[in-house]
C-alpha cells in the first residue's frame, strides 16, 4: 500500500455515489485532491446490506453524469450489481481513491499546512478542504438494554445477512421502515412466523399513473422547476425531526412491487404497535397500530399525489388515471405478547441509524448530531458534506438527488 502524501488541496472522505461524484467535479475543476475510504473495496454502505437485498429505486436512477445506465432500466439492481456499479464508476472517471484509509479525526491544523488536518490510520495530511461523503447512515440504532432473556437472539438489520443465518423459531422485527418490511417479507417468504412492531412510517405505491413513483420524483427533481412543481425542501418541513422520518414502505424484488402492511396480514403475518419495552420473555407494544396503520395509507394521498398529479397535468398531460385499489383489513390491537409461548427466537431491530461525526473535531455539529449548513456548506470555511439527510430536498440522500446537491457544491467553488 503505497504512503499517503503529507498534503492534497482537498480530501474526499467516503468513496460512495457522493465521494465519487464530487471527485468527477474536482477532476474537471483541476483541483487537486484525494478520496479517502475506510474499506477494503469499493462499492460504499451498499457492502453492508443483507444477501438478498436489492435496490427499491428502478435502475435509471443509477445513471450517473458521465456514466449512462445500460441495461434493463425498470429493474432492480442486487447488492453485488450496485456495489459493482459504484466501482466501475471510480474506475470510469479514474477517481484518485485510497482505500483501507479510516479517517480517525479531522481539525484544525495547528502547523499551518493547510486549513485541516486529516487523521487516518495511516498518516496525517494536510488539506485546505474537506468534502465530507460518509453518507446519512452510521451506526446502528439499537436500545443498549431492551430487556429481553439471554436466549433471544438480537440483531440489527446492519448485521443480518440471510433467513438460514438466524436460530429456528418466530421473529420480532421492530421497526416499519422500508427495511424493515422487506425482510419481514423475505422472513414470512422463507416459513417463518413474523411479527412486526408496526412504528409512524408510511407507504407509497410501486407504480402511479402509469409509471414507477420513482419516475414521477426524478422527473419532478430534474424538469419540475420548469412547470412550477418542486419537491419539498428542508425550509418547508414543518419540524426539524421529520428529517428522520422513515422512507416509504416499497420493494424492488420480484420485479418491483408494493408493500401494505394490512395485506401481511391478511397474509399471516402478526402486527402490533409500537415497542414499548420488555420483561424477559413478554415484550409490550404501544395501542398505536390502528393509528400507525391509517398513517401509512393515508401520507401518499396528503403529502405526494397533489404534488405529482400537479406535474402530470402541467407535464405529462394524457397519463393514465390513478388506478389504486385500497386494501381493507382490520387489524386487532395487540399489547402484550408472551414470546416463549409464541415461539420467538429472534428480535431482528430494523430500527434505522443515527449521526456519528465523533471524528468531526470541528465546531460545526448541532445539539441533533447532524451538521450545521446550508445545502452542504458549513459554517466552518474549507468543510462542506455531501449526501446527508435533506441537505436541500426530499432527494438529497438517493440516488435520485444527490448528483444536483453535488453540482451545486462545485458550482461554489469559483463564487
Amino acid at each position: 500500500m503505497a504512503h499517503l502524501p503529507e498534503s492534497v488541496h482537498t480530501v474526499v472522505i467516503g468513496a460512495g455515489q457522493g465521494g465519487l461524484l464530487m471527485s468527477r467535479h474536482l477532476t474537471a475543476a483541476g483541483r487537486e485532491h484525494l478520496v479517502l475510504d475506510r474499506r477494503p473495496t469499493l462499492g460504499g454502505g451498499w457492502l453492508d446490506r443483507w444477501d438478498a437485498f436489492q435496490l427499491v429505486t428502478p435502475n435509471f436512477v443509477t445513471a450517473l453524469p458521465g456514466f449512462p445506465y445500460e441495461g434493463d432500466s425498470n429493474g432492480f439492481m442486487t447488492r453485488d450489481e450496485i456495489t459493482g456499479r459504484i466501482a466501475a464508476y471510480a474506475a470510469a472517471i479514474e477517481a484518485p481513491v485510497s482505500l483501507g484509509t479510516n479517517v480517525t479525526r479531522v481539525a484544525a491544523d495547528v502547523i499551518s499546512r493547510g486549513r485541516f488536518a486529516v487523521e487516518t490510520n495511516r498518516g496525517v495530511l494536510a488539506a485546505d478542504e474537506v468534502i465530507v461523503a460518509t453518507g446519512a447512515f452510521h451506526v446502528p440504532r439499537i436500545p443498549t438494554n431492551a430487556g429481553f432473556v439471554p436466549r433471544i437472539h438480537q440483531l440489527h438489520a446492519h448485521d443480518y445477512r440471510n433467513e438460514a443465518s438466524l436460530p429456528p423459531g418466530g421473529v420480532l422485527v421492530i421497526g416499519s421502515g422500508q427495511t424493515g418490511v422487506q425482510l419481514a417479507e423475505e422472513l414470512h417468504a422463507a416459513g417463518r412466523r413474523v411479527t412486526i412492531s408496526v412504528g409512524h412510517c408510511w407507504r407509497m405505491p410501486r407504480r402511479y399513473r402509469g409509471r414507477d413513483s420513482f419516475w414521477w420524483m426524478r422527473q419532478i427533481a430534474l424538469t419540475g422547476a420548469e412547470v412550477g412543481v418542486t419537491l419539498p425542501t428542508v425550509e418547508t418541513l414543518p419540524d426539524p425531526r421529520a428529517r428522520f422520518a422513515c422512507n416509504p414502505h416499497l420493494s424492488g424484488h420480484g420485479g418491483g412491487h408494493d408493500t401494505n402492511l394490512r395485506r401481511f396480514a391478511a397474509e399471516g403475518m402478526r402486527l402490533v404497535g409500537r415497542f414499548a419495552g420488555s420483561d424477559g420473555e413478554r415484550a409490550r407494544f404501544a395501542a398505536d397500530l390502528g393509528a400507525n396503520l391509517a398513517y401509512a395509507d393515508e401520507f401518499f394521498g396528503q403529502r405526494f399525489r397533489p404534488m405529482f398529479d400537479a406535474y402530470i397535468e402541467r407535464a405529462a398531460p394524457g397519463s393514465p388515471p390513478d388506478d389504486d385499489v385500497p386494501f381493507a383489513f382490520n387489524v386487532p390491537e395487540v399489547t402484550d405478547l408472551d414470546l416463549a409461548a409464541e415461539g420467538i427466537s429472534t428480535v431482528l431491530w430494523t430500527t434505522g441509524y443515527a449521526p456519528d461525526y465523533s471524528w468531526l473535531d470541528l465546531p460545526v455539529i448541532g445539539a441533533d448530531g447532524l451538521p450545521r449548513h446550508v445545502r452542504g456548506v458549513s459554517e466552518v470555511p474549507g468543510l462542506t458534506f455531501i449526501g446527508l439527510l435533506w441537505q436541500h430536498n426530499q432527494a438529497s440522500a438517493n440516488l435520485v438527488g444527490v448528483p444536483a446537491d453535488a453540482e451545486y457544491l462545485a458550482s461554489r467553488w469559483d463564487a
